[in-house]
């Protein structure tokens, strides 16, 4: 039997994607518009006029995109889509919408924080409705939302656009390849049983990774424990809410009720802020 806490690895809240996926159609990425210097030469001084920014085109749902963990959670993308029959895929385009920027009369700046809550809140509600299952298989899921909006060049020459990606958390700082139809993945055993959140050692251990359970592995994430409450309610408070609930998880998970292991996550104080107010219990597979 054991109780432990450790770090979740979570996708930093509040970046914006470009899209992958295994189907859907390919759309053309935004490109960041450059404008040219002013030059000059011995036989004339004049400024060559910087070329106007152009305003990147709404991307469409269902495009898929090569992207790196690093690039994943950067605020804008520039990486043009590739076909979402590949291998290689990592990110998937499964919403799109609009920006508010005019608020009470006042133009607000794309990347100020309550245009940029408009994806970070939006996303995450839209990926659970995506993916099927419910809210807790998506917290025993690797799958996570990441969002892109336009660049402020873009912005300022017309683009109010936000894009919701899909994405599959590896090991750390690596994405997984995301494979197979998306729209409503975790409503099916299998999409479980590729997407799952599992692990090749016992959380806390030596060699505990979060990875999807379509990899080698030994321990699996079975459980959500809820844990009430507005605002942190401390560390003695969340380690004793999975204690009893998490036994007896692994108890059921177990060949023999007698003789079993189970493991028990809780939120740190920084998880809870970023919207994590559960915790995980955890069971050898």
């Amino acid at each position: 039997m054991s109780r432990l806490r450790t770090p979740l690895a979570v996708l930093a809240a509040g970046t914006a994607l470009l899209l992958a996926g295994c189907s859907g159609e390919e759309s053309p990425s935004p490109e960041t518009a450059g404008s040219s210097a002013p030059t000059s030469s011995a036989a004339s001084a004049t400024p060559t006029k910087p070329a106007a920014a152009k305003s990147a085109p709404t991307p469409a749902k269902g495009a898929c995109y090569r992207l790196s963990y690093d690039q994943a959670l950067a605020p804008t993308a520039t990486r043009k889509p590739t076909p979402c029959s590949t291998r290689d895929t990592t990110t998937f385009t499964f919403e799109v919408g609009q920006l508010s920027t005019n608020v009470g009369g006042h133009l607000l700046a794309v990347d100020s924080a309550r245009v940029r809550n408009q994806p970070a809140t939006t996303c995450p509600a839209a990926l659970s409705r995506f993916v099927g299952g419910g809210t807790d298989a998506l917290r025993l899921s690797v799958l996570r939302s990441v969002w892109f909006t336009p660049t402020v060049e873009q912005s300022d020459a017309g683009a109010s656009w936000f894009r919701c990606d899909l994405v599959a958390l590896a090991e750390q700082g690596e994405l997984a390849p995301l494979v197979g139809r998306l729209r409503g993945v975790l409503a099916t055993p299998e999409g479980r049983t590729r997407y799952g959140l599992c692990s090749p050692a016992e959380p806390g251990t030596t060699g505990y990774l979060r990875i999807p359970c379509s990899q080698k592995h030994s321990w699996r994430a079975i459980q959500v424990v809820d844990i009430a409450g507005d605002s942190y309610p401390g560390e003695d408070t969340v380690r004793a809410a999975g204690q009893s609930q998490c036994e007896n998880a692994g108890r059921d998970a177990a060949s023999d009720p007698l003789d079993f292991t189970w493991g028990y996550e809780w939120p740190t104080k920084e998880q809870w802020a970023d919207g994590q107010d559960y915790g995980l219990c955890w069971a050898p597979d």
